[in-house]
């Protein structure tokens, strides 16, 4: 059996490998790149259109972002961080398009207003002291508040239409939001990569073995999905970023940077939409709050999508537990992870974390009809008839074992990597994709360090992504260029130029 030789192995065909891929493919395309994905086509799993919520997370409407101190002020802190990455996004596939890499922008990103929305007296003065703080600072320059319900009705109408009159209610908007097809801008991403030279993408392919060889290079054993033919790589650099398939492989390669990372899925279901009089009359993605115990992913939202030519409503996700990694995985890969080294954490992040049982136990028993009545929280004159049960894409939360704190439930992403950078993996889930290009960029900085201090590298990666090195939240002017350049690129600008501009031209499709 031959080995074929390469410089870097990519697993998992999503948007996390696609980025990289892409990087690497600006930085240096005489670079010989594989990826492998066991499934029959890429962007199949968590980056799938359907499988994930589409929202640009820039932390406008995601109330979980900026929680309250113990004082009782805000925390913005991640908020910042979060809308900063996203913005490295942009300006990455902003690049992308006008080289011709990436197709018409309105193929994956569309502008979509992004809007929190809550009730009740305590959730109000929060969302108000929220904007109070997020306003005053550049980043989130434009926001709105209103609690006037005949404003609101202007912005969100299905919200608003049939709502009791006393009701108590504010909202805060911000009007360059986006709704991301991350599905396919990873397709993309891919038909990029294969249309130059050096690029091999092979499917139906699963890792059996990930070995370390005497010259420091990855020996990968790959057998096909649809028999027992066998194929071998040797790479210099292996990226896991297979998604809640990434934890198994990461332990199959004995790095001891993985010892006692363990993964808890959260699986999740939406309630969808597609029927044209009533997608039309919604423009807008209204996060709310999540209840006590939920995970961050399971937010409730209201949100236009734009899938691949496609208008529709999605409403969730409503959460769920599985034992399962990936939305095509299998039972066995919670109890397949557990090893010595990350036993002791995930029992201890389970008997600490009795609420999110309790929250996830109640997910799973609520019939259709306790969906529905979900719902009317956020659209009162839902009729049933109009809406489906859609499987969402599986998310894998990480459990860490933190020194003299023992095992934690982390919320976020997290991109492991070898001492001596050969290997890395991407685990988590919130913000994800949204994220991709900053935390791809990450990976780099810490596997290929003489590569990124280079001088062309250095200008490539300035080219590309022009804050690169730079703060976003702390450089108001360089915001404003940066900002301006992409959204005028990515056509993401119609909005705030003018409110009442029409909803982008994609032809609406009948259920």
């Amino acid at each position: 059996m031959s080995m074929n030789e390469v410089d870097v192995l990519l697993v998992g065909a999503g948007a996390m490998s696609a980025t990289l891929g892409a990087l690497l493919r600006e930085l240096e395309p005489s670079m010989r790149i594989a990826m492998v994905e066991r499934l029959d086509d890429v962007a199949l799993e968590s980056t799938s259109g359907w499988n994930n919520a589409g929202t640009g997370h820039a932390a406008y409407c995601e109330l979980n972002y900026t929680p309250r101190k113990l004082n009782g002020s805000v925390d913005c802190t991640k908020a910042y961080n979060i809308n900063a990455s996203f913005e490295v996004s942009l300006q990455f596939w902003s690049h992308l398009v006008r080289s011709g890499a990436l197709p018409a922008p309105e193929t994956f990103i569309n502008p979509v207003p992004h809007l929190s929305f809550v009730w009740g007296d305590a959730n109000i003065t929060f969302l108000r002291d929220r904007f109070a703080e997020l306003s005053r600072h550049p980043q989130f320059a434009g926001m709105e508040f209103s609690d006037d319900p005949a404003v609101l009705k202007q912005w969100i109408p299905l919200v608003m239409e049939g709502r009791n009159p006393g009701e108590k209610v504010a909202a805060t908007r911000i009007m360059r939001g986006t709704d991301v097809n991350f599905g396919s801008l990873a397709r993309s991403l891919v038909g990029y990569l294969q249309s130059g030279p050096d690029f091999e993408l092979h499917l139906g392919q699963t890792v059996e073995g990930l070995y370390r060889m005497p010259d420091g290079r990855w020996r990968v054993l790959l057998r096909s999905t649809r028999g027992f033919a066998v194929r071998e790589f040797a790479a210099r650099f292996v990226f896991l970023g297979g998604g809640g398939g990434a934890l198994p492989l990461l332990q199959k390669s004995g790095i001891p940077e993985a010892a006692g990372y363990g993964g808890f899925p959260v699986s999740g279901q939406w309630l969808v939409c597609r029927k044209p009089e009533v997608v039309r009359r919604h423009l807008a993605k209204v996060y709310g709050k999540a209840s006590i115990g939920a995970p961050p992913m399971s937010v409730p939202h209201l949100d236009t999508r734009i899938i691949d030519g496609e208008h529709a409503l999605l409403f969730g996700p409503f959460a769920g537990f599985t034992t399962s990694f990936l939305k095509q995985g299998s039972w066995l890969d919670l109890l397949k992870s557990v090893r010595l080294d990350n036993l002791l954490p995930m029992i201890q992040v389970g008997l600490s974390n009795f609420s999110l049982l309790r929250y996830l136990i109640s997910e799973v028993t609520q019939s259709f009809d306790d969906r529905i009545n979900s719902l009317r929280d956020y659209f009162p004159g839902v009729n049933p008839d109009d809406w489906e049960l859609a499987i969402a894409g599986q998310r894998v939360q990480i459990i860490k074992n933190e020194p003299g704190k023992g095992g934690r439930l982390e919320f976020g992403t997290e991109a492991v990597a070898s001492q001596d950078g050969s290997l890395a993996a991407l685990l988590g889930a919130s913000p994800g994709a949204s994220v991709s290009v900053k935390a791809m960029l990450e990976v780099l900085e810490r596997c290929f360090p003489q590569q990124m201090q280079s001088p062309a590298w250095q200008q490539s990666i300035r080219h590309m992504v022009p804050s690169w090195g730079q703060s976003l939240t702390d450089d108001p002017v360089l915001l404003q260029q940066v900002r301006q350049a992409a959204m005028s690129t990515l056509k993401l600008d119609r909005y705030e130029k003018n409110p009442a501009a029409p909803v982008p031209a994609v032809d609406l499709v009948e259920a």
